[in-house]
């Protein structure tokens, strides 16, 4: 099943609290349907039988004791039963079971970050069908909020703050993953995918082996967040493009001082782990220092030298 169309975004039932969540919001919209249609229709029908007419006197109408207490217990009985299958609802997505795999999220602009337990991290979240996972999330930067619609689950990222959801995907697919809580100008390219594997395949994926020897500079840009603001094929975004940059002429803010250099080694690792030095004119200064080992500025360094 994939996420990527509106009606199985919105409809698919993919883990264990869809139904009742679903229940939950289907039950108090039958309640506000029945009370709009009574009260609606009472409505139309004093104002045709009780419209004014000429020659006939105005009435003086006594109020009902029996009529205004079963307008105020029944209200009382529909809301008390809303609150309890409510609370019970969130009971169930608040308690996690003994027996769940921890995954850390970390929101960042303008992208995720899933790492696991055994050391694999990347920007797509791949976990096992029919296993509970807890998420614990936190942000790099600004509010973050991971929202994931077929699962109907929803929780904020907030910065030196660690907060929870858990779940169990009930079948194999791939489902969106959206940013809900407005978080800078690359908000709504903050988008990534759940990938429900079964369970045979996702432990053949998780015992893999760490990459070793030569390492991806893509991969690095991808894992550090870096292409949620640079793209690598010359279209604009929220930072400038990497194709090209490399050994370029660029115009930058040092020290409040506008100069041209060349986007040269040197620049381009100060670029990333200490981005407010030199400042692209035209950019906004939003970009947090990024940690990265030796070995990785290396690799990125050599992508973006590939990006004539």
């Amino acid at each position: 099943m994939s996420g990527t169309g509106v009606h199985e975004v919105f409809i698919a039932k993919a883990s264990n609290s869809a139904d009742k969540i679903d229940a939950t919001l289907s039950y108090i919209l039958q309640i506000e349907v029945v009370l709009l249609t009574i009260v609606t229709a009472a409505m139309i029908f004093f104002v045709i039988k009780y419209r004014r007419k000429k020659g006939r006197a105005s009435q003086n109408i006594e109020g009902s004791m029996l009529l205004e207490i079963v307008w105020t217990i029944i209200p009382t009985i529909l809301v008390l039963v809303m609150f309890y299958i409510g609370w019970r609802g969130f009971i169930n997505i608040r308690t996690t079971p003994k027996e769940v795999m921890v995954i850390k999220v970390v929101g960042r602009q303008f992208s995720w970050l899933f790492s696991y337990g055994n050391g694999k991290q990347g920007d797509t979240l791949r976990v096992p069908a029919g296993k509970p996972m807890k998420l614990l999330l936190t942000s790099r930067d600004v509010i973050h909020c991971l929202y994931i619609p077929a699962f109907r689950i929803k929780e904020d990222c907030v910065p030196n703050m660690e907060t929870y959801l858990w779940f169990t995907a009930k079948e194999p697919g791939t489902y969106d993953i959206f940013c809900t809580e407005y978080c800078g100008l690359g908000h709504s390219g903050m988008l990534s995918k759940v990938i429900v594997m079964p369970e045979k395949d996702f432990q053949q994926w998780y015992a893999g082996l760490p990459e070793t020897g030569h390492i991806s500079g893509l991969k690095v840009l991808g894992d550090k967040g870096c292409l949620g603001c640079h793209t690598t094929d010359g279209t604009a975004k929220i930072g400038p493009t990497f194709k090209g940059l490399y050994n370029s002429r660029v115009t930058v803010v040092t020290n409040g001082k506008e100069q041209t250099i060349t986007a040269d080694e040197d620049y381009l690792r100060r670029s990333v782990t200490d981005p407010k030095a030199d400042l692209v004119k035209g950019y906004p200064d939003i970009m947090p220092a990024i940690p990265a080992t030796p070995e990785e500025l290396n690799a990125v360094v050599e992508y973006m030298e590939t990006l004539k």
